[in-house]
């Protein structure tokens, strides 16, 4: 009966099954075991050598001054309600916050690019406000920026300390205060109240590293988000290793920020100051020299009180008089105004405000021109001329620029008409004063001029101390809510994290590092491998733990022993078309050294157990290893039978002296030409003898993937067995023995995988590996107690 398929377990499973996959794996309970200790081992090396990291926070409040030039009030209104949301400023801010001027201002002033170290075990810990050591340094005129250096300071005493390099290369013995060249230029080491007797003889290292890179590092780390979307709060984080120096360098941020904010905002204020500082500067050296005109001419024509003399006539004109100086004031000041603007004609320049121009359009006007400004220049810095938005706040500024040249334009023109009015009437005015005397009229045109400097010198020094005044209450653009605080946890790295981590690398890594070997592997090592090229599997036998070469004997309840009776029982059913008839069972591999005699001579001694007669023909005529298996010395065999005249079959073959029952003619001396020996007619006479005399017949053949001889005598065989040896015959060479089942170049042909290992979850295992033989169940002969499978695994350690 020729063998297909055929399930030899009680319940078949899928080849990839997840059962499968674990008794794999269970195997090599050993390497996980070891790869868990292993990673959890560097997972505590890794936290005890990592700098802990603590997380500081700090919350603010960003006010809005969008409101009166920028947002329409109705849109303002949507935005109270809540219908509708602009977060646009809150967004800038945090680019603000974010920027690398205001990191590189934070970096200078708390000197962030020098830290300080005190070596420690296991490692060295960074010192900040308890450092014993301070550095500053003077650079050289060549050098444009800081190259990192280290510097080792060991402190002999309070005023001394030994100074070397990073190489540890001693550089001098110093005292602190010292000034020390070094190749950035010059450093000065000064010790604190923090160095006790204690930090003597010790190694502090100082650190100064690049502004630069300080910089990034902590623009990588901090963290500035707002607090919700419908809040104008901003939440700033910082992680570091000392809790005070994240806490300082969060606030200071938080100082720069609003620092920044201020000087924005004193800009038009600023603007405003200096040039009415230029005016008065101007107004006094005129209203000096209009003074000393009257000195010069009271003195000359030796006069003393003119206006007692001419009141009569002056009252008449002091409400002209007046209007005269308030119109030539605003003439002035509009003067003023439209040249500032010709000549600052910039988008980012601000314009005076609140200069005393009567025109309220005017000073409208140049105060929506100076909002503008404002928040073009502060969204610029973090951006570029052709951001959409500075474009349009360009266009906005040249249109409003435009407008307010005009409105000054047409203010003088009505200014300067007006004053030719007031003009005309003071001539009118002079006229009646004709009889006054000429020194009258000289001195009155005099002190009209010195009266006009005076107005617009006081109108000025009390528009600077207002100016000033607005420069000293301007308030920050951020209030904060919450100091940068920490809870006093440490944030990174979390244990709990890395010994999970570890936990899981240490199962997860062996699993790859096998299934990679499994991947490469390209041996034979089961009834899969054999599915692979459907070739009808007849069994496994377990790899042999015995030096002796013949397993199966009487009462023997070992696993390979158990093994070879199931082959046996299988033999049987492929043999079963030839029931009460002598059965020829071939054994024949791909290869040599698959054990292919091995499996012979057992399988001969199980059927000699079960009461049959056997004969076990050697025709592996190159490499003949029957004799060798049974400890006996070289005889006469088939070789001899074949090419000797007169010689008695009889007399070559030999009973087994271990298994009764058992006949064995070996293949005798190893002839020059096999293949035309079994080729020899004998051989035909030789089976023929033992079918009239044996129930089986098993017959070590040589191997079919490197010589012909099985396939020469294959007319005699009923069935064959194809051994593979598991972990040694490459799977690509199973194509051979499908090639030949295909062809049907051997009778009956199945493939038995021999020194397969159930361990390894390989094979079957007929049973023994789940508890028959030796500490199983029981079989045969009453049962023991079952053994558990850890104790098992201990066993196998």
């Amino acid at each position: 009966m020729e063998l297909e398929q055929y399930n030899y377990s009680v319940e078949e499973t899928k080849e990839n099954s997840l059962k499968d996959l674990l008794v794999k794996y269970l195997f090599h309970w050993k390497w996980f075991l070891i790869s868990v200790l292993t990673c959890l081992i560097f997972g505590f090396i890794y936290l005890r050598y990592l700098t802990p990291l603590y997380e500081v926070s700090a919350t603010i409040l960003i006010k809005d001054d969008r409101r009166g030039g920028s947002i329409p009030d109705e849109l303002s209104t949507f935005e109270d309600l809540g219908i509708l949301k602009n977060n646009k400023n809150i967004d800038n801010e945090i680019e603000i916050l974010k920027s690398r001027s205001l990191m590189t201002r934070v970096v200078n002033e708390l000197k962030l690019n020098v830290s300080y170290f005190s070596y420690g075990r296991p490692i060295e810990h960074e010192r900040f406000f308890d450092t014993p050591i301070s550095a500053s340094y003077i650079l050289n005129d060549s050098i444009k920026e800081i190259p990192l250096n280290n510097f080792i300071i060991v402190p002999q005493s309070n005023k001394k300390f030994i100074l070397r390099n990073e190489e540890e290369k001693l550089i001098g013995n110093y005292s602190f205060g010292d000034t020390i060249l070094t190749q950035i230029g010059k450093v000065v080491f000064n010790s604190t109240n923090y160095l006790k007797e204690n930090y003597l003889n010790k190694d502090f290292r100082v650190v100064i590293s690049p502004i630069d890179a300080v910089v990034n590092q902590y623009l990588g780390v901090i963290k500035i988000n707002p607090v919700n979307k419908n809040s104008n709060a901003i939440t700033i984080s910082l992680r570091d290793p000392i809790v005070e120096k994240a806490a300082v360098i969060v606030d200071n941020l938080i100082k720069q920020h609003n620092l920044d904010a201020i000087a924005d905002k004193n800009q038009v204020s600023k603007n405003t100051a200096d040039f009415i500082t230029e005016r008065i500067k101007f107004i006094t050296t005129e209203l000096t020299e209009v003074e000393s005109e009257a000195e010069l001419f009271k003195t000359k024509n030796k006069l003393t009180d003119v206006e007692s003399e001419a009141k009569l006539f002056l009252q008449t004109g002091s409400e002209s008089e007046m209007s005269q100086m308030e119109t030539t004031t605003q003439v002035r000041i509009a003067e003023f105004i439209n040249e500032y603007i010709k000549k600052h004609d910039k988008p980012s320049d601000l314009i005076p405000a609140n200069l005393g121009l009567t025109e309220e359009s005017v000073s409208l006007q140049i105060n929506e021109y100076n909002k503008l400004a404002l928040e073009r220049n502060r969204i610029i810095k973090n951006s570029s001329e052709k951001n959409p938005i500075v474009e349009s706040l360009d266009n906005q500024l040249k249109s409003i620029r435009a407008s307010l040249t005009e409105s000054l334009i047409n203010l003088l023109s009505t200014l300067q008409i007006k004053a030719k009015e007031i003009a005309k009437k003071e001539d009118e005015i002079n006229a009646k004063i004709g009889t006054v005397p000429k020194y009258e009229r000289e001195y009155r045109t005099i002190q009209r001029q010195q009266q006009i400097k005076e107005a617009l010198y006081l109108y000025l020094l009390q528009k600077r101390e207002e100016t000033n005044i607005a420069l000293a209450v301007t308030i920050a653009n951020a209030k904060i809510i919450d100091k940068a605080y920490s809870d006093g946890s440490m944030v990174a790295p979390k244990k709990q994290i890395i010994y999970l981590s570890s936990f899981l690398i240490g199962l997860i890594l062996p699993i790859i590092i096998f299934y990679i070997i499994d991947l490469l592997d390209t041996k034979v090592h089961g009834k899969k491998d054999t599915d692979r090229v459907n070739l009808p599997y007849l069994g496994d036998i377990p790899q042999s733990s015995s030096k002796n070469k013949l397993v199966v004997i009487e009462n023997d309840r070992s696993n390979i022993s158990e093994g070879f009776r199931l082959l046996r029982t299988n033999v049987e059913f492929i043999t079963e078309n030839r029931k009460g008839l002598s059965k020829t069972i071939f054994v024949t591999s791909t290869i040599g050294k698959e054990g292919k005699s091995f499996i012979a001579l057992n399988l001969a001694a199980s059927f000699a157990l079960s009461s049959k007669k056997v004969l076990l023909i050697g025709t592996d005529l190159r490499a003949p290893k029957l004799l060798v298996y049974l400890n006996m010395a070289d005889r006469k065999g088939l070789t001899n039978f074949v090419a000797e005249e007169n010689l008695d079959l009889e007399s070559l073959i030999f009973t087994s002296s271990n298994i009764n029952g058992l006949d064995i003619m070996p293949s005798g001396p190893i002839p020059p030409n096999p293949a035309e020996l079994l080729m020899n007619s004998k051989v035909k006479e030789l089976f023929a003898f033992a079918k009239e005399k044996y129930d089986y017949i098993i017959v070590d053949t040589a191997p079919v993937g490197l010589v012909a001889d099985t396939l020469l005598i294959s007319q005699y065989a009923d069935a064959t067995v194809f051994v593979a040896r598991a972990g040694y015959l490459d799977k690509r060479l199973l194509r051979i023995a499908e090639s030949l089942n295909r062809e049907k170049r051997l009778p009956n042909m199945a493939c038995l995988i021999n020194g397969s290992d159930y361990r390894k979850g390989y094979g079957y295992g007929y049973g023994y590996g789940y508890g028959y033989g030796y500490g199983g169940y029981g079989y045969g002969q009453g049962s023991t107690k079952a053994v558990p499978m850890w104790k098992r695994l201990l066993k196998e350690w």
